[in-house]
């Protein structure tokens, strides 16, 4: 095996672990919603014009390695014997293009986060601990298209997050990109908490008691310092527990 094929191999491990664990956290929906992870060229540089993504029918709960599509810009699959869904293409295929930086590309419908993108003008309040490691990188798209059915409507979700590494999609959910899948897949978990926080705390009606701006600055830059050390800290161990539990992913 090449080098060049070792780095994709252990590509797909991470993006067969990620997937299943976004099952196991109830992250998922069905067959439905994709992570992608952009490959890099033979030079170790990642344009984002080809990359691996869950193929269309498979539930993540079953994802395997091999299972997943290696396939270009252009929707031509390079390698595997899967398909990937045409309204997954056009948003990830686009992100990954807009966004060379965005090495992974996670969308998903999770049920708190996508509940706040429900409402008229939702936003992500700064309210609690998690929700501050958030602050200023979150993109909202206020209106909602229908499916991506075209790679226009990609290329809009794509523009609307501009240099935020997270978007939340009004009537439809989230996108979160990251420089590696411990680092996206993190982000997508603590989110999911923090939206859950915030649906939780105002079900009754009840006003959220906002963190004060210079705390809020101060806390999202402690938490900026932190993340390196807890993203690999986090998904290295969720990789133990899946080589454990679910040795299979890894096939």
């Amino acid at each position: 095996m090449s080098a060049h094929q070792e780095v994709i191999q252990e590509l797909r491990l991470d993006l067969a672990a990620g997937l299943r664990w976004a099952a196991r956290h109830n992250l998922h929906e069905g067959v439905d919603n994709h992570f992608s992870i952009a490959v890099p060229d033979e030079d170790g540089v990642s344009r984002g014009e080809r990359f691996l993504i869950n193929p269309y029918g498979w539930h993540w709960s079953e994802i395997t390695a091999s299972c997943l599509v290696y396939c270009d810009k252009d929707g031509n699959v390079l390698e595997g014997d899967n398909w990937v869904e045409n309204t997954a293409f056009n948003i990830h295929s686009k992100v990954h293009i807009a966004k060379p930086d965005a090495k992974v590309v996670l969308h998903t419908h999770q049920p708190y986060a996508t509940a706040i993108c429900t409402r008229k003008n939702g936003r992500l309040q700064m309210a609690e601990q998690n929700a501050l490691m958030f602050k200023d990188r979150i993109a909202y798209d206020d209106t909602y298209n229908g499916l991506a059915a075209d790679g226009d409507e990609g290329g809009r979700i794509a523009r609307t997050m501009g240099n935020r590494s997270v978007g939340f999609l009004a009537g439809h959910g989230v996108v979160v990109c990251g420089a590696s899948m411990a680092e996206a897949y993190t982000d997508l978990y603590y989110l999911e908490r923090a939206a859950m926080f915030q649906v939780m705390a105002g079900s009754n009606g009840s006003e959220l008691n906002e963190v004060s701006e210079d705390v809020q600055t101060l806390t999202a830059q402690q938490m900026a310092d932190d993340r390196p050390l807890l993203t690999s800290r986090h998904f290295n161990a969720l990789r133990r527990i899946l080589d454990k539990e679910e040795p299979e992913y890894r096939n």
